[in-house]
């Protein structure tokens, strides 16, 4: 029995996961994370191989104890062997989450032109052929990021967080703060969806992050909204560099 074990390192939280023929068996997140996190996960389920991601700095105490207790383990970084090509040109700076999450949209839908959006902290927009070739994309500050930014940088503008009822026009400075920050973003990705599309008319979205859900059902467009689209793909690295 191969059960993987799948850890995101991201901004705000750890994700993991335990996979188990392609399928997630379960999942955790947590806010910090050290060695003594994971020692229950293996008194617990039978893990033979892992990988692991991370946006922030390594911690090698971890590293070093997946090495040691894990048969297969690998490192996710600019080196790692992946079953997509890649256009963009400089690798090393890549976020590994924008990295995992284009593989899994490939592995599910391949031999597709996609679209993948990622709402966290921040917004990140993929694109990938369908022959294969990841081309690169954009970044912008996530919504719980804008809300922020202009409670920073501004001297009177209170700080908000997102509603689910969202006016067109705002009728107060809140509402104002709220409708102009998710009205901006729902604008951005439906623009982003509509012009792709004139060059690649079957493009199909896949919508990820800690907002997907949330907006998913503001998009005019069809997508596929999968939260865990960076774990799938961290699991389909692992796999594919077992394999081979």
């Amino acid at each position: 029995m191969h059960v993987n074990l799948i850890i995101e390192q991201g901004n705000t939280q750890t994700k993991v996961a335990i996979y188990d023929k392609g399928c997630q068996k379960a999942s955790f997140a947590y806010k910090s994370f050290h060695v003594a996190d994971i020692v229950p996960l293996f008194e617990r389920y039978p893990l033979v191989r892992g990988i692991l991601s991370t946006v922030i700095d390594r911690d090698e105490e971890v590293n070093a104890f997946l090495r040691e207790r894990l048969h297969d383990f690998l490192f996710l970084d600019e080196t790692t062997s992946l079953p997509v090509r890649i256009g963009y040109q400089t690798p090393a700076t890549l976020g590994r989450d924008r990295l995992a999450a284009v593989v899994a949209a490939n592995y599910l839908q391949p031999e597709k032109d996609i679209l993948v959006i990622d709402a966290g902290t921040a917004i990140t927009y993929e694109l990938i052929e369908a022959s294969g070739l990841f081309l690169g994309g954009n970044i912008s500050p996530g919504m719980t990021t804008r809300f922020k930014a202009l409670h920073d940088y501004t001297k009177k503008l209170p700080l908000i967080a997102e509603k689910e009822d969202v006016p067109f026009v705002g009728t107060s400075t809140e509402t104002a703060i709220l409708a102009g920050v998710v009205n901006g973003i729902v604008y951005e990705m439906d623009g982003y969806i509509h012009d792709l599309r004139i060059k690649y008319p079957n493009l199909l979205v896949f919508l990820t992050g800690g907002h997907s859900f949330y907006f998913e059902r503001r998009l005019k467009n069809r997508i596929f909204a999968n939260i865990n689209l960076v774990l799938i793909g961290l699991n389909r690295i692992l796999e594919y560099n077992v394999e081979n």
